[in-house]
């Protein structure tokens, strides 16, 4: 008797074959997806910061340092080794800028990061420390070029933002506000912070994260200064080594006094009288007031002739400033800082004649003392 084929054992067989297709297919596929799959998804940017003309920066990454030197609110004094002090459209203080690169690597093929940045440890002093940030660094060159940069990890700064950039090196700059304060609780010293820089691949999302740790080499210090300027009407104070004024032709009959002048008799003479202004500035201290004196440090050939005096209103009276560098005349003890204060110098000339009288040329230096406690 002849017996069928068992279909069955074929139709298993069958079937068996096409799983085993399948297991070649999905191994085929693993493959090919082995061989694609690292050139855009695990791809790793790689983000360094290195030295631009500015600070040095030292380590490697992920950990680097950088020391921004002596800072204060005025931005006087010679700042650290490649700093620049901002003050033109930085209200309210100084900022000290720095440039710093930023290098790029490990982006395959067309592949674009963007750089952010955030304060991951601020300073002890957050009202009077402020880290900011400019970017690209050419266009670094006021104070409305800055940002302020973000306390929070996760809304940082943007650095490098838009479509992001290719591999390469990048140059930004950092910036450290320092506010004019004065008051209370205000205190000078070293203080510290560290700044979190984050690149992220724009296709894959993959980023790189190095700090920048500014510990300890940001020194707030106290800050002084005081500065002669031309009051309205008055005679013109010129800017140099020293301040200066010039009286010009005068004599002792007020005849013919020169712009900027006033004349009134006195006993004995006249008084060639200018307005001018007083301006201290300071910073870090906790008082909020100060005081000015003066005294006259190099006097006129001809003392009896011509003597200097100061008054608080044009109209007078006028009392002769001190020579004594230990006991200088007071001309405010209630200044604060940043403001204008305005006195009027005046020029006594004797009206005599007889012996010891002269003409010519003569001049005589004051010397101005700020003091704030």
């Amino acid at each position: 008797m002849l017996e069928s084929p068992d279909l069955r054992k074929v139709g298993t067989q069958t079937r068996k074959g096409s799983a085993m297709r399948q297991v070649l297919q999905s191994l085929l596929f693993a493959l090919v997806a082995a061989s694609v799959w690292p050139s855009w998804l695990e791809a790793k940017v790689t983000l360094k910061l290195s030295s631009a003309s500015g600070v040095a920066i030292a380590g490697i990454a992920p950990s680097y340092t950088a020391g921004l030197g002596n800072v204060n609110g005025l931005g006087v004094g010679i700042p650290a080794a490649g700093i620049t002090v901002l003050t033109a459209g930085v209200a309210g203080g100084a900022l000290y800028t720095t440039p710093y690169n930023l290098d790029i690597s490990g982006l395959p093929g067309p592949h674009l990061a963007t750089v952010s940045v955030y304060v991951s440890t601020n300073f002890a002093k957050p009202t009077i420390l402020i880290l900011q940030s400019c970017y690209p660094s050419v266009g670094c060159t006021g104070g409305g070029s800055f940002t302020t940069i973000s306390l929070s990890a996760a809304a940082p700064t943007p650095i490098i933002g838009g479509v992001g950039v290719a591999n390469g090196t990048y140059t930004a700059n950092l910036g450290l506000f320092v506010a004019n304060t004065n008051g209370a609780g205000v205190s000078s010293g070293a203080d510290t912070a560290i700044l979190t820089f984050v690149a992220t691949d724009t296709t894959n999302g993959r980023t790189s994260t190095v700090t920048l740790d500014l510990t300890p080499s940001v020194n707030l210090q106290t800050a002084v200064q005081l500065i002669l300027a031309t009051a309205p009407g008055g005679i013109t104070v010129l800017p140099a080594a020293d301040f200066s004024m010039d009286f010009g032709n005068v004599n002792g009959l007020g005849i013919a006094p020169g712009a900027g002048l006033t004349v009134s008799a006195v006993a004995g003479g006249v008084i060639y009288a200018t307005p001018y202004l007083i301006q201290p500035s300071f910073s870090t201290f906790n008082s909020t007031t100060s005081s000015v004196k003066v005294y006259v440090s190099m006097d006129f050939v001809h003392p009896v002739i011509l003597q200097l005096r100061d008054a608080a209103v044009l109209a007078g009276p006028y009392t002769a400033i001190s020579k004594i560098a230990g006991a200088q005349t007071s001309l405010t003890t209630t200044a604060g800082s940043g403001t204008s204060l305005t006195r009027y110098l005046g020029l006594f000339v004797s009206s005599a004649n007889g012996a010891g009288t002269f003409t010519g040329a003569d001049s005589a230096t004051l010397t101005y003392t700020l003091t704030v406690p």
